[in-house]
């Protein structure tokens, strides 16, 4: 009698477990159900008190307004879960977890992240990709600062968090690898059929790989003025937050006219369904038969064809300002909300890197002896020579 009355209540015995059923007033529903995975009774006792604890330590912890990482990161992904970049954000989150997840947020510092940026740094990540999870840390704790409110009005983090300290990437970064046209030729060649059509429309565009791969019919928009269309992409995928219009130069009109009528809201797709990424193992493979730099330094991805697009806008002499706006970058006073003959005005400068004798780019020697603005005159004019019949 006296060993049954000095065993703690709540536990049942189901096969060899013990599981718990017991009334908490800090679990959800006033009860506490689960399995302590122990077969050793004392061992399930043991369990069950440090529960207890870590649920009655939580409700104090929520009371007074003071929230883990994890639970902050979780409402983060929630926030972005209609963006592109939610995917790649949660399995950033889930590598952090194991490091800060259990913390408070007002001890996430760069001395906490320590043993996180060593380990990533240890399996060769590098410092760029470091970089970008941190940045995500950096706007978990924003956000708990600036926007999310505990019931009683009080921020999630009562101080905006300094910056934290960033690895540096001087000398550590890939260069791009602008394409010539002889190297696209070799490379769009080698490519399966689904991607060569998404590479010829993004090298025309500097579309970015999710720009091209999320494209749909739904954010065509017809210009009657023009005869033409455009796409106008949502703020939710574009890289700077904002909207961004894309122009379709007669190249990239001519491939998106190619895939009407294969989906019903996507442009586009392989095998009925929509491309989720082209920096496939068929971009890879495409890239080595083509004899493209594979040596490290060098990016060898999707990202290229963006890097040629605005090279060729350089080469051909386009202004900067009309530069930014066909790669979509941020300028400030840049809206989506053009008239039809700034539309043209884009239009007509993306035609420019459809021929090949202008949308080449100047030699360092000429920039070197004449300058860039005499260099970029002589390379069209020499453009026109070379397209002449």
């Amino acid at each position: 009698m006296s060993k049954q009355q000095n065993t703690m209540p709540g536990l049942r015995l189901r096969g060899e477990v013990w599981y718990i059923q017991k009334r908490c007033k800090y679990a959800e529903g006033g009860w506490l159900r689960e399995s302590t995975g122990k077969t050793s009774r004392s061992e399930a006792e043991d369990y069950l008190i440090r529960r207890l604890a870590g649920l009655q330590q939580d409700a104090k912890r929520t009371d007074e307004g003071v929230y883990l990482f994890e639970e902050a990161a979780l409402r983060y992904l929630e926030d972005i879960a209609h963006k592109s970049s939610a995917k790649a954000a949660a399995f950033h989150i889930d590598q952090l977890l194991p490091y800060i997840g259990d913390l408070p947020l007002e001890k996430i510092h760069d001395g906490t992240l320590r043993a996180f940026i060593q380990h990533e740094t240890d399996r060769g990540i590098s410092p760029k990709s470091v970089n970008n999870i941190l940045i995500i840390v950096s706007a978990i704790l924003n956000r708990a600062a600036r926007v999310w409110r505990h019931e009683n009005g009080n921020p999630w983090l009562r101080h905006a968090p300094p910056r934290l300290t960033r690895l540096s990437v001087k000398g550590k970064q890939a260069k791009p690898y602008p394409l010539s046209w002889v190297e696209q030729d070799r490379l769009f060649n080698t490519l399966p059929a689904h991607l060569a059509e998404s590479a010829l429309y993004t090298v025309n565009t500097g579309c970015r790989e999710q720009e091209v791969c999320q494209l749909r019919w739904d954010w065509e928009a017809h210009i009657a003025e023009l005869d033409t269309s455009v796409f106008v992409l949502p703020e939710t995928l574009t890289k700077t937050g904002v909207e961004r219009i894309v122009v379709l130069n007669s190249v990239a009109k001519r491939v998106v006219d190619a895939q009407r009528g294969k989906h019903p809201e996507r442009v586009f797709t392989y095998r009925g369904r929509p491309v989720s990424h082209l920096h496939s193992n068929g971009w890879r493979s495409a890239w080595r038969r083509a004899e493209l730099p594979a040596h490290e330094g060098v990016l060898k991805g999707v990202h290229n064809l963006r890097h040629t697009f605005g090279r060729r806008l350089r080469a051909a002499c386009v202004p900067l300002e009309t530069r930014k706006s066909l790669l979509g970058h941020s300028n400030g006073d840049i809206t989506t909300h053009y008239s039809a003959a700034e539309i043209g005005e884009l239009l007509t400068a993306a035609e420019k890197v459809v021929d090949r004798g202008i949308a080449q780019t100047p030699t360092l020697s000429l920039i070197h002896k004449n300058g860039l603005k005499t260099a970029c005159s002589q390379n069209v004019v020499k453009g026109r020579k070379a397209s002449a019949p």
